[in-house]
């Protein structure tokens, strides 16, 4: 299995969640970090730009999800997603690790536990740019978003749904 990268001395180890939770909608107005039925929240650590809005509305979409979301202030996240694999042109506007993998921007939240699950022998996914139709930047997802995987092996599509 292809060894992961970690980002030193920020990242402790994540929980591991149990591997199927309920979805809760991105509608709900609860803030509520409580796990979902099924087991402990997910560990998702997320650096992000501090003036950045969808951020936080992409994290308190995580952890309606049954995420317990950490963030970061980093104006400088897009150099650290670099640093750690994403390809440039794939950028997202935030830069986020779960279980050992990096996710960039505002991936649904069952494209990560699907990620989670699988654990395909990739270093991280990504939904390049800033999708009107994303969680965090619309209250409900509408119509596909396009979500690639990156590593050793190159960019592949990962989910377009």
């Amino acid at each position: 299995m292809m060894q992961r990268r970690t980002v030193l001395g920020l990242i402790g180890g994540a929980a591991v969640g149990a591997t199927a939770l309920t979805t809760l909608t991105w509608a709900q107005s609860s803030k509520d970090t409580t796990p979902a039925p099924g087991g402990p929240a997910k560990q998702i650590t997320i650096w992000r730009d501090p003036g950045c809005g969808c951020c936080d509305a992409y994290a308190d979409y995580l952890e309606e999800n049954g995420f317990a979301v950490t963030r970061i202030d980093d104006p400088n996240f897009d150099k650290r997603s670099i640093e750690v694999g994403v390809p440039e042109q794939g950028l997202g506007c935030h830069l986020a690790e779960i279980e050992g993998y990096y996710v960039s921007g505002l991936v649904p939240a069952d494209i990560i536990e699907r990620l989670v699950h699988e654990r395909p022998e990739i270093t991280g996914i990504t939904l390049p740019g800033m999708p009107a139709n994303a969680p965090g930047m619309a209250r409900v997802k509408t119509g596909t978003l396009k979500t690639y995987a990156f590593g050793e092996g190159g960019i592949t599509v990962y989910s377009d749904e």
